[in-house]
């Protein structure tokens, strides 16, 4: 009898050793003469302990973990193949993945990235094939219905934006996959595209028929070579199953889609700034209106949303937009994908409904700080993202909820530091990130950020600080009022919430 062993493909289990694990198991398992299949997956997202060995049993899988590479010969010793070694116990049983409500990433660590045939056994194309027998205008419909909004950070109503797109008139129109994850602390859509690329393909494509687009773009960041090679295996296969290509599992729909390799600049995480790159131009961000679902890729309607929007789509159509609406909190539905990061105990990915306050997140799924010391501070939604204290951790995580603390979700990024941090370097930090990424078209972010790092400087040197503290305040005014995109507009965010927050580390 084969025993199935499962062992990350995802970089981050890669950077422990997961290679390592795997063929130690495979040349330990050939030694003793067993029969094992390794299967590479995503990673489960309890990142603490990758490598994470997973090992098929009658009780289900059985996990191991941190495993490494001269550990496999003990546990296969003392019986982990049989699932009878000490270890973690059934992985769906454990208290981290139990409290979660997994959808988007339902599938990321159980499946083969790399199998169709995995990826339908467990549901996948499930929506699809809803999609195609309701009609494009009913998809709009239930999109709208779900209240799914953009996860890249805006939060703007995705049904909205399609329905915009659908509405249009044009010969071409475009699904461009914004995948140009730069956020310090953000990794979901990179694990989600090497964990389970279809679910990906399979929203675009849904997106596709809903709104009359032909051609799709996943616009792809250069610092992810292992996910640029799991999306375009999945491609590849999606075209061999019919379900991207000419006459989409056997429909009128024809749709495509191309993996697009970025150069590292983050304003092409701003959707006008990638579809400039994606016409082979620099990236610099277009000036709104016309917006992109009217005029967006080389001047036709065009789709621009992230990975985790689209991702979640599927699940949407499979399951009704109802049974999505019905988790999440206020205008904030359905689940968020978080990811805990910085100085923290249990980083990993936490999938749960808006509602979940700040400290359940820090505390209660990320067990607190790696060093053992207090939270003094924790940075939500990336380097643009509000600094938040302690006494802030009672506040419920939705976008209407955080903007009430001068807040954002952002992409879901949680970033935690202890209490040796300095909040005024982490304020440069954030006007130093913006001079470095700004892409220069206006005024207020090219200068102001520049300016912003010197005044902070200033004050960091005991020079006025008063004086310059207003100065700071007025700078940041002007970034926030004048600046074209959000890269100059929400960088005086963590700047303000350091200085309101923790204002003593200024003086």
């Amino acid at each position: 009898m084969t025993t199935r062993v499962f062992v990350p493909r995802d970089s981050a289990a890669r950077s422990v050793g997961a290679d390592e694990v795997a063929e130690r198991i495979t040349a330990v398992a050939a030694a003793r003469g067993l029969d094992v299949e390794i299967v590479r997956t995503g990673s489960r997202g309890m990142l603490w302990l990758e490598p994470l060995v997973e090992v098929e049993t009658a009780r289900g899988r059985v996990g191991y973990g941190p495993v490494e590479p001269e550990q496999v010969d003990g546990l296969v010793g003392e019986g982990m193949l049989e699932g009878a070694a000490p270890g973690l116990g059934p992985v769906e049983d454990l208290d981290w993945l139990r409290r979660q409500q997994r959808l988007t990433f339902a599938r990321v660590g159980v499946v083969d990235p790399r199998s169709a045939d995995d990826y339908e056994r467990h549901g996948g194309i499930a929506g699809l094939r809803a999609a195609l027998a309701m009609g494009p205008e009913a998809v709009v419909d239930a999109v709208v219905d779900s209240g799914l909004r953009g996860r890249g950070g805006a939060g703007f109503p995705t049904g909205i934006k399609w329905r915009t797109v659908a509405g249009a008139e044009a010969d071409v129109k475009f699904v461009c996959c914004n995948a140009d994850e730069g956020d310090s602390g953000t990794y979901a859509d990179r694990m989600l595209m090497e964990g389970d690329p279809f679910t990906l393909l399979e929203g675009m494509t849904i997106a596709a028929y809903a709104t009359g687009a032909t051609e799709g773009f996943v616009y792809l960041r250069s610092e992810y070579p292992d996910a640029v090679v799991a999306m375009e295996a999945a491609i590849e296969a999606a075209r061999a199953r019919g379900w991207l290509g000419e006459h989409v599992l056997g429909s009128d729909l024809s749709f495509d889609v191309q993996v697009r390799v970025g150069a590292g600049a983050y304003i092409c995480g701003e959707e006008t700034a990638m579809l400039e790159s994606l016409e082979g131009k620099r990236g610099q961000v277009r000036a709104k209106p016309p917006i992109p679902a009217l005029e967006g890729l080389f001047g036709r309607p065009t789709v621009v949303n992230n990975v985790i929007t689209l991702a979640t789509v599927p699940w949407v159509l499979a399951h009704g937009a109802e049974a999505y609406a019905e988790r999440g909190v206020g205008r904030s539905r359905g689940t968020s994908v978080f990811q805990l990061a910085g100085n923290v105990k249990q980083g990993g990915i936490v999938e749960t409904g808006f509602g979940v306050t700040l400290g359940e997140l820090v505390e209660g799924f990320g067990g607190g700080t790696a060093s053992g010391r207090p939270v003094r501070a924790v940075q939500v939604g990336g380097p643009l993202g509000a600094y938040l204290p302690v006494s802030r951790f009672d506040v419920v995580v939705g976008y209407e909820e955080m903007a009430a603390v001068g807040a954002m979700v952002g992409h879901g990024g949680v970033v935690v530091f202890d209490d040796t941090v300095d909040m005024s370097r982490m304020a440069r930090f954030a006007m130093e990130f913006c001079a470095e990424e700004s892409c220069g078209k206006c005024t207020p972010c090219r200068v102001g950020s520049v300016r912003g790092v010197e005044v902070i400087d200033r004050i960091r040197a005991g020079q006025d600080r008063d004086a310059n503290l207003a100065l700071l305040d007025d700078l940041c005014e002007l970034m926030a009022d004048g600046s074209l995109c959000a890269m100059g507009g929400l960088t005086p965010m963590p700047v303000r919430s350091a200085v309101e927050h923790f204002g003593e580390d200024f003086r």
